[in-house]
């Protein structure tokens, strides 16, 4: 919730405290009766099964990430009532692949030159207070990127 602010002025258009809200109600709330059609996941855990309750027939969920440090239950009632696609992704699919990766660094470069892509740094650190970035980092308390310098 100390994000949220920050969040909504950076272009969220909602913000949902997970440890504050009902995830499915909420989604379902935003989303209306059509349901949410995609879902971006780097937490996994507890909230896996609302998540894909909220969703709409048809939709799909790419997990990217195991943030959470308990159990993702397999909402099977769900993914069969509703025909969903559940997706595994790692960052590796695009770099092992000269092709995609190419298109991916242009795709970048080319944001980040016309503006397009406006990163946010939250905070740079030179190479020798590495442990002083990994401190901050675990804090939690950044918003944006981390950047260290050699």
């Amino acid at each position: 919730s100390a994000k949220r602010r920050a969040l909504l002025d950076a272009g969220a258009d909602h913000v949902i405290v997970s440890e504050e809200e009902d995830i499915r109600s909420r989604l379902e709330a935003i989303a209306g009766a059509n349901g949410v059609r995609t879902v971006f996941d780097a937490v996994g855990g507890p909230a896996f099964e609302p998540l894909t309750a909220a969703m709409s027939p048809g939709g799909m969920l790419i997990e990217y990430g195991g943030l959470s440090p308990e159990p993702t239950p397999f909402p099977l009632f769900n993914v069969l009532t509703k025909s969903l696609v559940l997706r595994g992704y790692l960052v590796h699919e695009i770099i092992r692949d000269t092709v995609r990766l190419a298109r991916a660094k242009a795709f970048i470069l080319d944001g980040l030159s016309d503006g397009a892509l406006k990163p946010v740094i939250a905070r740079t650190f030179r190479f020798e207070d590495i442990v002083e970035a990994h401190r901050f980092l675990e804090s939690n308390t950044q918003f944006g990127k981390i950047v260290v310098t050699i």
